[in-house]
């Protein structure tokens, strides 16, 4: 008897997935690996749980796991953009989930209407201008750029960015349509050369005297003063970041998040992860290791956003700003924004 029972054993554990026996979570990463692969070493120290990173593009993570479809090793999205993350969810590829430890520490603006998405970290999209020119520069709101009394003053990434599209979503679900194409508009009338290169890129043109003001995510800036490069630095160096729209919308705010992959094959683990990464000690890393801002209350900021200053952010909720991607994208068209 004892030996049928070990065949029977024997035969069941072949047939049974690996995954039963291995206490394992796939993580599909658009964060770079040295930007997320310190916190999920300390999950499996803390757990056990081993973590299989695989990163690259945001969108060409999103493709892959469409394409894998229900075979997906995928369990955990992790991305940055509110659009991106609504892109997922439109797509299928992800399901809803609300813990206790999210419903507490993820404000519900900062989480999808349905759950399928909740943030991680805050990114404010501010202006920047030369610290030698921030007095005369007297800029205080968005609208001010795309007045008419500055043509050739601005350096902003293309319209292809989503970073753009969804501040423009931002503006969309505020102010409306027609508003959001008359600011786009006239931003382009005032742009000092034809849209190119990443935020750092507009940063170093403003330095380099190409425009007077940049439009550009505080975290590339930090990035830029904590880099070994000195040249970075030295550039970095030079730069004021001005809250605009204090007096009213806020500066506008996106962030980078998480989501549940609906055929997670290791979902009791992936939830755990997803739990881990909202506890004090990982929000604290990320906003010292990538200078962005925790979405938990009360974890302190980096030494180099405390310098920024504090700011008033815009209150809409995030999921507003992927639902209007599309909207965005054809008033950016219509304005002339390439």
């Amino acid at each position: 008897m004892f030996k049928n029972y070990s065949l029977i054993f024997v035969i069941v554990s072949i047939l049974m997935p690996a995954s039963v026996f291995a206490a394992e979570v796939n993580v599909y990463s658009a964060r770079k690996e040295a930007l997320i692969k310190p916190v999920l070493d300390k999950f499996t120290a803390q757990t056990g749980i081993e973590v299989n990173l695989i990163t690259g593009n945001a969108d060409a993570l999103i493709s892959r796991i469409a394409s894998e479809g229900k075979f997906s090793p995928a369990d955990v999205l992790l991305t940055t953009d509110a659009g991106r993350l609504v892109r997922a969810k439109n797509q299928g590829l992800t399901q809803a989930h609300l813990s206790p430890t999210i419903e507490q520490h993820v404000a519900p603006r900062f989480r999808d209407n349905e759950n399928h998405w909740f943030s991680l970290t805050q990114r404010a999209r501010p202006i920047m201008v030369l610290k030698a020119d921030a007095e005369s520069a007297n800029i205080q709101t968005y609208e001010q750029l795309a007045s008419k009394n500055l043509p050739g003053k601005l350096c902003i990434r293309s319209s292809s960015n989503i970073y753009n599209q969804s501040m423009i979503a931002a503006l969309i679900h505020q102010q409306g349509e027609q508003s959001a194409e008359a600011f786009s508009r006239g931003l382009v009338g005032n742009l000092a050369r034809p849209p190119k290169g990443g935020d750092r890129d507009q940063i170093k043109a403003l330095v380099a005297g190409q425009c007077d003001y940049a439009v550009a995510n505080t975290y590339y800036l930090a990035g830029m003063l904590k880099s070994a490069d000195a040249e970075q630095v030295k550039v970095a160096e030079q730069v004021k970041v001005i809250w605009p729209n204090q007096q009213g919308r806020g500066v506008h705010v996106n962030v980078s998040g998480a989501a549940l992959i609906k055929t997670s094959p290791n979902d009791e683990n992936a939830k755990k992860l997803l739990d881990f990464l909202l506890n004090e000690q990982s929000q604290s890393w990320y906003a010292q290791a990538n200078h962005e801002y925790p979405v938990r209350e009360g974890v302190e900021w980096s030494q180099v956003l405390k310098d920024f200053g504090e700011f008033k952010g815009e209150s809409i909720p995030l999921h507003r700003v992927g639902d209007l991607n599309g909207q965005a994208v054809k008033v950016m068209d219509r304005a002339g924004w390439k």
